[in-house]
């Protein structure tokens, strides 16, 4: 089933560059791209996700914002970075998640092929309501598929 449907996009993007539309054609042989951005609600959160824009807007990726907690909580995360994501053009999806944060992630990115970075801070609230074993923490990601970017919190 996914040759087929393989097959179809890539004939779609012949019959676009014949009439002219190369940048269509091009993104749809290139196939979905998408940084995933975990939030933790923090003030921090801000450098989290200005790295993961920047590597969107480089890449022409879209954006998933993966959060742990409350629908007041996303709406102000939302409306917080929207205007920035609407201005930079750069799609974007809201995802949120009960648990484990860490957890979360590994889930979601394992069944995905088109996630291309993981962003996340630098933080113990990544442990937080955790089910799985922490005492070595870098198995915890070994899962993943893709590169984890850890943006840490700088000092002055």
């Amino acid at each position: 089933m996914k040759i087929m449907k393989k097959f179809e996009n890539i004939f779609a993007a012949a019959a676009f560059a014949e009439e002219g539309e190369f940048e269509t054609a091009r993104e749809m042989v290139k196939g979905r791209q998408t940084v995933l951005l975990a939030l933790t609600g923090r003030e921090s959160d801000r450098k989290s996700f200005t790295y993961a824009m920047n590597i969107c807007k480089r890449i022409g990726a879209g954006l998933e914002i993966i959060y742990v907690g409350n629908g007041s909580e996303m709406v102000f995360l939302t409306d917080r970075f929207q205007d920035e994501l609407k201005k930079e053009n750069i799609a974007y999806e809201v995802i949120q998640v009960s648990g484990s944060i860490k957890e979360a992630i590994i889930s979601h990115a394992e069944k995905r092929s088109d996630i291309r970075f993981v962003v996340i801070e630098s933080s113990d609230t990544l442990n937080i309501d955790c089910k799985k074993d922490n005492t070595i923490p870098p198995k915890a990601w070994e899962g993943l598929k893709c590169p984890l970017v850890v943006v840490m919190e700088g000092g002055n």
